[in-house]
């Protein structure tokens, strides 16, 4: 599956709740650890998954806070790494367009 051609719909899934591409970008961004100027790169070679997480700059540890259920499956019981990964994103994308606020989306007022 190539990640360019889901992009879209994660923009249009944000989109059609009043959410940004911007906040979708950094979501992806915060994710991977791709800049704006890298994601977009990516999306022109038009990269599958595997590929796409594969060389992002660096995984966000706190991606293991990512919990819940997508697509009917729990995230956290997700063995494969890279369908994990696209499941996390379409969590934090789920999370975009039902309105959360981006800092709980990306986990930053999380307390250790």
């Amino acid at each position: 599956m190539i990640f360019a051609n889901v992009y879209p719909y994660y923009v249009a899934k944000a989109e059609k709740k009043g959410r940004k591409k911007s906040e979708v970008d950094a979501i992806i961004c915060w994710l991977t650890g791709y800049n704006q100027r890298e994601l977009e790169g990516q999306l022109k070679k038009e990269k599958d998954f595997e590929t796409f997480f594969k060389e992002a700059p660096r995984l966000n540890p706190s991606r293991a806070l990512i919990k819940g259920v997508i697509c009917g499956v729990r995230v956290e019981d997700i063995q494969e790494p890279t369908m994990r990964l696209i499941r996390c994103l379409d969590k934090l994308v789920d999370e975009l367009a039902k309105g959360k606020a981006m800092d709980k989306i990306l986990r930053t007022s999380v307390k250790y």
